[in-house]
């Protein structure tokens, strides 16, 4: 059984696929690669799109890869589906838990990664280097809360899926 983590901004071109690629890095390095089925969508999905050039090369500077990624719009599947849902930004939380009430309990930000509360800067149309700072704050933000995901989850009701 696998739990299942979906992670959210608004065009899910930049930051969640960024998310992803270096959540499942992560768990990777601590032996937890099957443990976890991750993937990401968005309030406002380029549904079809790729990853966004830059976010691709920010990642291929550290070995992962966002070639195969394919954005797509939030779903009320998904949101059912998944075990714990992880925004971008509050105004995504606030957006989610509006549509999806019964959602509340699995809304967290990924800021809370580090028990702090701040919105991740939309790096989308910016510098390089914005998207360089973009990877390296949610990197950091996921080697520091990592160990926060079995608590979040004993505050949601368990629907780890077999994927």
């Amino acid at each position: 059984m696998r739990t299942f983590i979906l992670f959210v901004c608004t065009g899910n071109i930049c930051r969640s696929p960024m998310a992803v690629a270096l959540f499942r890095a992560h768990a990777a390095e601590h032996g937890d690669g099957e443990r976890f089925r991750v993937e990401s969508a968005g309030t406002w999905g380029v549904d079809g799109a790729p990853a966004s050039a830059n976010a691709q090369l920010v990642l291929q500077k550290r070995g992962l890869s966002l070639a195969g990624h394919v954005a797509r719009t939030v779903s009320p599947e998904l949101i059912e589906q998944a075990d714990l849902v992880i925004v971008m930004t509050r105004s995504h939380r606030d957006a989610l838990a509006a549509e999806f009430p019964q959602a509340r309990s699995k809304l967290h930000l990924m800021s809370e990664f580090a028990g702090l509360e701040y919105d991740i800067s939309d790096p989308y149309g910016q510098s390089l280097a914005a998207y360089e700072m973009c990877a390296a704050d949610l990197e950091q933000l996921i080697k520091r809360g990592y160990a926060r995901i079995p608590i979040w989850l004993e505050g949601t009701p368990q629907r780890a899926t077999q994927e």
